[in-house]
């Protein structure tokens, strides 16, 4: 991926706010099931991590340490399944939050109005991602991180801030995702001989416009 090419994840059609559209941004770098992965070369990840504060300017950027932030995404990609609805993250999968959480250094700090702080010390992209871990921490807190899902579509999980009025969202975008699923379920059940109620068949159209 070169550079100046388009990225779907750089305009969002459903951002969430920060600090949570970091973590939307950091899942959002690979367009599944098999499409460009914005982390895949290091030549291109290493100005994208460095924009989004999870590598420092003057740092190298090791293979190790790309290896776990692409870990990382995964974890988090399958926490935002899950508030989207899907099965809660295997053991496995949640590993690579649980070795980031077991090592950083977090300080805490009292503020001179008394308000505390928790902040991680250090500089490594290791710290900096337990950096978007706290921000898990106070999403969970105040109710917004139920909000930031994964598409339900299992063929895409494109992350998605689901700000609609009754938070029932299930798709990034309804008319690529979503009736894609509705089809598949109602080529499914005519296959398993079920009555359903036919209607007009969506107009193809391109995977993923705009998100």
């Amino acid at each position: 991926m070169t550079a100046d090419r388009y990225w779907p994840g750089d305009d969002e059609t459903k951002p969430a706010p920060p600090p949570l559209r970091r973590i939307q941004a950091l899942v959002n770098t690979v367009e599944r099931p098999d499409g460009a992965d914005r982390l895949a070369d290091p030549a291109d990840a290493r100005p994208w991590l460095v924009a989004n504060e999870l590598l420092a300017p003057s740092s190298e950027l090791t293979a190790a340490d790309l290896e776990t932030v692409t870990r990382t995404r995964e974890s988090l990609r399958a926490l935002l399944v899950n508030n989207g609805g899907g099965p809660p993250p295997a053991p496995d999968t949640l590993a690579p939050l649980r070795q980031i959480a077991a090592a950083a250094a977090v300080r805490t700090s009292i503020g001179r109005d008394g308000a505390v702080a928790v902040t991680v010390d250090g500089d490594d992209v290791t710290s900096r991602l337990a950096g978007l871990l706290l921000a898990v921490r106070d999403a969970q807190r105040d109710g917004s991180w139920s909000l930031l899902k994964a598409c339900g579509n299992d063929e895409c999980r494109w992350a998605f801030y689901d700000a609609s009025r009754n938070h029932g969202g299930l798709w990034c975008d309804m008319a690529t995702c979503g009736n894609k699923l509705k089809n598949r379920e109602f080529r499914a059940r005519r296959r398993a001989g079920t009555t359903v109620r036919t209607g007009a068949t969506p107009a193809q159209r391109p995977a993923h416009p705009s998100r």
